[in-house]
């Protein structure tokens, strides 16, 4: 228990002291973020508080975690490495979204092959279970690069992803503590104090944002805990600490994340777009041009999720795919409305 709280207090101390200075050289040097018609902001704001994030989660896990846990997390400080040179780099001069996917893969990889982060069934959804090793490889690969991603298109207001960060590696880091799996419970609540200290400077207005650097990583590190998750469940049957359907109730611990990026790139399929085609069509954009400012439409969402939490365990016991029709359906249905509340505000101001 200590090294966990001290873990969370020292990744929060460092990167608190970090960002100060960090927002001064960016200054310096003109490595901001310029408002434009897809951004939310209208001032230019300094785009590297993931460096300071990825500084004190490092630091933090490498000095607390017990020497005897420490087993394959030399495989994920590894991962860690390579989504924070990929972030870094499209912060400072950006790169082809093809070079920045197979960078992302590659640290995928390193998790899949090396570190044995894979999910290992579909747990009942369409009667499937049990799948082949070459099934197991490309779903966790997919559900990686997708967790990965989704944090990246999410993280578009002040404090959404921090906010959305805390919630999510607190939640599942409190649960790895109670099931005794401390190595990954340092990772999290590691994670969880540098998104603290950063949020101190990225609630409105916000002195600086995460950038990719932050948003990769902080996907990252959700991915590796929603399938450590759901896999600890095969091993977990007598535990006070299990859920059942598992896998939904990760789902539903990510859903603002996951469902943006389902909705997105559904409705940029459908009118013949790239997946990754910039727009102003995500959950906070609506939230915005509802007339809510930054935090206002954060905490909505923030409330919003934690909701759905709430449905999933209430609602556990019906079972993975029941459960997660129900999740999109509401997640859909209240999509649906906000959108149409957005265009009847645009038809009364014309």
């Amino acid at each position: 228990m200590y090294d966990i709280i001290l873990a969370f207090i020292t990744a929060f101390a460092l990167t608190y002291l970090a960002i100060p200075s960090i927002i001064h050289l960016a200054i310096k040097k003109n490595l901001m973020d310029e408002p434009g018609d897809r951004h939310s902001h209208h001032v230019s704001t300094p785009s590297l508080g993931g460096i300071a994030i990825f500084a004190g989660t490092l630091f933090s896990i490498i000095m607390w975690t017990p020497f005897e846990y420490f087993g394959d997390l030399q495989y994920i400080l590894c991962a860690f490495i390579i989504i924070f040179l990929i972030g870094a780099k499209d912060d400072i001069d950006p790169i082809s979204p093809s070079k920045k996917f197979m960078g992302e893969l590659f640290a995928a990889g390193i998790l899949v092959f090396r570190a044995n982060i894979k999910l290992t069934s579909l747990y009942g959804f369409f009667g499937v279970y049990e799948i082949s090793e070459v099934a197991s490889i490309i779903l966790s690969l997919f559900t990686i690069l997708v967790i990965i991603n989704a944090f990246n298109l999410i993280d578009g207001i002040n404090g959404l992803s921090g906010f959305l960060g805390v919630l999510i590696t607190s939640l599942l880091g409190s649960w790895f503590y109670l099931t005794e799996n401390i190595e990954i419970a340092v990772v999290a609540f590691a994670l969880a104090g540098a998104l603290v200290a950063f949020l101190k400077y990225n609630i409105t207005p916000a002195q600086i944002f995460m950038g990719d650097t932050g948003a990769l990583l902080l996907g990252l590190v959700c991915s590796i805990l929603a399938i450590k998750f759901i896999e600890l469940h095969k091993t977990l049957s007598d535990s006070l600490y299990t859920f059942n359907s598992a896998p939904s109730v990760a789902i539903a611990i990510l859903i603002i994340p996951l469902f943006d990026t389902l909705r997105l790139f559904t409705l940029r399929a459908m009118e013949g777009k790239s997946p990754f085609h910039p727009d102003r069509k995500h959950i906070h954009h609506i939230m915005i041009d509802l007339g809510l400012t930054h935090m206002q439409a954060t905490g909505v969402l923030f409330l919003t999720n934690i909701l759905f939490i709430l449905l999933a365990i209430m609602l556990q016991d019906i079972g993975n795919l029941w459960l997660l029709v129900i999740i999109l359906t509401i997640a859909f249905t209240m999509t649906l409305l906000a959108s149409k509340l957005v265009e009847r505000k645009k038809r009364n101001t014309v």
